[in-house]
């Protein structure tokens, strides 16, 4: 039987790979906010180039043209962080939820009654979230960088086609890209993927906040915390220098000296890491010996969790859970024993395709 520490662990993890399947969709739904405003950007752009002859070109001169591209330009920035706002204020109420259910249903009802759980509200970790800054800056100092930085993107993509002798139409091109390349080819794209790590570290930076708030309501339960990094190729070396290391609730080393920085979910962009919280032994809270069986004690023993792996973390899971981290083929040839999950990933770390996987396998159906 798992001792609550370990199902805490599991449930962390576990919590951990939809956290990251929904800021991937999050930073979607976020670059496609911004790439709304992309034909009508590259129309008004190639209004102002047209009023702007070779040889009269000059930065200022352009940026002064540059009015109408420069106002859509904040509209777009504008509309992706309502978006993004209205996002976090959404998975704030769901973390709040979270954090309170799992412990909820995690610990025995003898140590419920001698400490009641204490909730926090989504207010409270919208709230704090906001006021905290990620990567040195506040949500909203991001947009108007995100901001700044696009317009930047456009004028220097500019001043080189004018340099290079393009043509305006092939300049507002290189500005959005080229539709066959999916617009991937254009100075914006740099713009999208920087809003696209915004997005991923909001949504860290904001369950990172949820879970440091819930445990500081309840510490009176908890004694420490314990690190836990995603190992594969694309972890920082950061985290894994921080994988499995413990620290106080005041975030100090236990054990050794590598400092927390601004913890799990928080100490760079995109950063995937989680954590899972060490509760207190029965006997260290007070618990009389009579109130508990045997069994009850044994979960309550307030251990550090033994180390585990993602393979076998992702055993120890129910077929359904399999499943969805999976998906169901895939979750059934992983049970049957007929791949590893290594051979389920490219060496960028991406899915092979289903047909793909079968083909390396060798599996006929």
């Amino acid at each position: 039987m798992a001792t609550i520490n370990e199902s805490l662990r599991d449930e962390s993890i576990a919590h951990s790979v939809w956290l990251s399947r929904y800021a991937t969709g999050v930073a979607y739904r976020m670059v496609k906010l911004l790439n709304e405003t992309d034909a009508d950007l590259s129309a008004r752009l190639l209004d102002a180039l047209d009023r702007l002859p070779p040889e009269s070109f000059t930065v200022n001169r352009l940026e002064s043209l540059l009015g109408s591209v420069r106002e859509l330009n904040h509209q777009a920035v504008a509309s992706m962080q309502a978006g993004l706002e209205s996002e976090l204020v959404a998975l704030a109420k769901n973390e709040a939820s979270y954090q309170l259910s799992l412990f909820d249903s995690l610990l025995p009802s003898q140590v419920l009654s001698h400490y009641p759980l204490q909730g926090i509200t989504a207010d409270m970790v919208y709230a704090a979230a906001m006021a905290q800054p990620f990567q040195g800056r506040l949500l909203s100092e991001w947009a108007e960088n995100l901001e700044s930085d696009r317009l930047a993107r456009i004028v220097n993509a500019v001043r080189r086609g004018y340099l290079a002798g393009d043509t305006v139409e092939t300049i507002a091109r290189n500005v959005r890209g080229h539709a066959y390349k999916d617009y991937r080819d254009g100075a914006l794209q740099m713009s999208r993927a920087n809003a696209a790590s915004i997005a991923k570290t909001a949504v860290n930076h904001l369950a990172a906040t949820a879970r440091n708030s819930f445990t500081s309501a309840n510490s009176d339960i908890v004694k420490g915390k314990q690190w836990l990094s995603t190992l594969d190729n694309k972890t920082s070396h950061d985290c894994i220098i921080r994988d499995l290391l413990r620290y106080t609730l005041d975030n100090k080393p236990v054990g050794h000296k590598v400092p927390y920085l601004q913890g799990p979910g928080k100490i760079h962009f995109c950063c995937r890491s989680t954590e899972t919280l060490i509760l207190k032994s029965w006997r260290e809270l007070g618990i009389d010996i009579d109130e508990m069986d045997e069994g009850t004690r044994a979960s309550m023993d307030g251990q550090v969790p033994a180390k585990t792996t993602y393979l076998e973390w992702l055993e120890r899971q129910p077929a359904q859970r399999q499943d969805q981290v999976l998906g169901a083929e895939r979750g059934r040839l992983f049970r049957a024993g007929e791949i590893d999950l290594a051979d389920m990933f490219t060496d960028k770390g991406e899915w092979i395709s289903l047909e793909r996987l079968k083909q390396l396998s060798g599996i006929d159906n």
